[in-house]
């Protein structure tokens, strides 16, 4: 019996982080199962002018190798995707990416609340949100969101993170579903392609 809350089908997993999550990302990435199923979409503050470098150090420590999808890309299962540098990274119907150079937003492009609001709004309940370790509240309306269309939220125990503004941020917002620790976090999706594969 799992102790997750895994009863229906998921689509996506997005995850978001700043300051202090590249720790826990590559924990995460270095210890999925290589048959995991569901596409994986990471969403990092970045520096903008820095576009070389942060894809093959996610790649080296990843199962799968990391990439950066292009606008109008189409989402695959079996990947993981990182949104581009100084681009905010949507989600549109018929299963897309876009692409953008709108404005910042919390002083962040891309913006987690960009990428998780538009996730939330394709896939509904069918997404689990989760976001780690950062220095300011980018991520929480997006969590806010996932939680209004019945997607699945988590969010890192503050009490582990490096700095824990972000997932407080989310916290104070929106009553999330799990806040967990890195390596809780890695047994939940290792759980959860368990239970996907099997839905098959």
């Amino acid at each position: 019996m799992s102790r997750f809350n895994l009863d229906k089908t998921y689509k996506a997993v997005v995850i978001g982080g700043s300051a202090g999550s590249f720790q826990g990302i590559t924990r995460i990435l270095s210890s999925l199962p290589v048959d995991f199923e569901l596409p994986i979409i990471l969403c990092l503050h970045r520096l903008k002018h820095v576009r070389n470098g942060f894809v093959e150090a996610l790649s080296i420590k990843s199962i799968k190798p990391v990439t950066e999808p292009c606008d109008k890309e189409a989402i695959k299962k079996r990947s993981i995707y990182l949104a581009p540098s100084n681009y905010h990274l949507s989600f549109e119907l018929g299963n897309t990416f876009s692409l953008s150079t709108e404005e910042m937003i919390n002083n962040s492009r891309p913006s987690i609340d960009v990428t998780l609001g538009t996730a939330a709004y394709v896939y509904k309940d069918k997404l689990i949100g989760i976001l780690l370790s950062g220095a300011n509240k980018d991520g929480a309306l997006g969590m806010k969101k996932i939680n209004e269309k019945g997607g699945l939220t988590i969010v890192q125990d503050p009490a582990e993170c490096m700095i824990d503004t972000m997932p407080t941020a989310a916290l104070k917002l929106c009553q999330v579903d799990y806040i967990m620790q890195v390596d809780t976090i890695i047994d939940f999706l290792k759980e959860l392609n368990k239970h996907t594969l099997q839905l098959k």
